[in-house]
């Protein structure tokens, strides 16, 4: 383990610098809630066949992402560590419910409403992304919501997103006007803003039949406007004093090495707000966990058997 000082000293917050570039699968419809009351999520179970009886993992995707992006490491952890694993899909994404709060402190409201409806205590928590940052929110928050957390390619540190999710916001948009009928014509036209075709794979899986039988199109199962106007939120983080908010137990960084997300110069913030956190560098850029699924899932596993 790639592990780093436990105690780094006291550093100004980035902030006050420039940015730093059992149960099936539950399914719920396109709900819509303007209150700030915490959200049921849908989620799915992997128990290893029956035999994962640790204690459980949550999984959290990240931006435009959903549980099914989080499956095959969700079961291959159960397997190597025999803990339940409950991936989630957070609001506005999957088969969750849509609301237009899309900031941390709602989807880490959601979180430990899931933990507390489940009864989960001693969880890990891993998130990539949105989803790293709203484990971070839900640990500083509420140290006693968790045992340890996985935070996947982001910092606890306001910092602009790439230039590329505004552009998977707008070819979305534009997917949508032209109300296509096939995966193939929607990929003709978001190929003019993605270039990567596994990344246009990717947000395509959002795409699905209309639940609304008068509707002939294919329809984004995430509300896109909402998370379009949601940008600004997903690049900030809600704390900023760790002299005021601090996770004392155990938590790992897994970064991607050819990412710009976790900067060396984010390093000593992290170490304020988590001083018992570890640094697993991994040889791929942000999609961490599809790029190179088997040095993530070495990561963890190391991590959290020396917790056991």
């Amino acid at each position: 383990m790639n592990a780093l000082p436990r105690r780094i000293p006291p550093l100004l917050h980035p902030k006050h610098f420039n940015r730093i570039s059992i149960h099936p699968q539950i399914s719920r419809g396109f709900e819509t809630s303007a209150s700030l009351r915490a959200l049921d999520l849908a989620f799915d179970y992997h128990e290893n066949g029956g035999k994962a009886t640790g204690a459980p993992i949550v999984f959290l995707h990240g931006l435009f992402g959903s549980k099914k992006n989080n499956r095959s490491m969700s079961k291959a952890l159960s397997r190597d560590l025999n803990r339940p694993v409950y991936a989630l899909d957070l609001r506005n994404h999957g088969d969750s419910p849509h609301d237009k709060n899309h900031k941390y402190t709602a989807l880490a409201d959601d979180t430990e409403g899931f933990l507390q409806q489940h009864n989960l205590k001693d969880a890990t928590l891993i998130g990539h992304s949105m989803g790293a940052k709203t484990v971070m929110t839900l640990a500083l928050r509420n140290p006693d919501s968790c045992a340890n957390i996985i935070a996947v390619d982001n910092a606890p540190v306001d910092a602009a997103l790439t230039s590329d999710f505004p552009k998977f916001v707008m070819g979305m948009q534009k997917v949508e006007e032209a109300k296509v009928k096939t995966p193939k014509e929607a990929d003709k036209i978001l190929e003019a803003y993605v270039k990567d075709l596994l990344i246009r794979q990717f947000l395509l899986l959002n795409l699905i039949k209309s639940p609304d039988p008068a509707v002939d199109h294919l329809v984004f199962r995430i509300p896109v406007r909402i998370l379009g106007h949601s940008l600004d939120d997903m690049a900030d983080f809600p704390f900023t004093d760790p002299e005021k908010h601090q996770f004392t137990k155990p938590a790992l960084f897994v970064r991607g090495t050819k990412s710009h997300y976790v900067s060396d110069e984010t390093l000593p913030i992290i170490g304020r707000f988590f001083p018992r956190f570890e640094l697993v560098d991994v040889d791929c850029g942000h999609w961490v966990i599809s790029e190179n699924p088997e040095a993530f899932r070495r990561a963890v596993v190391e991590f959290l058997q020396e917790q056991d």
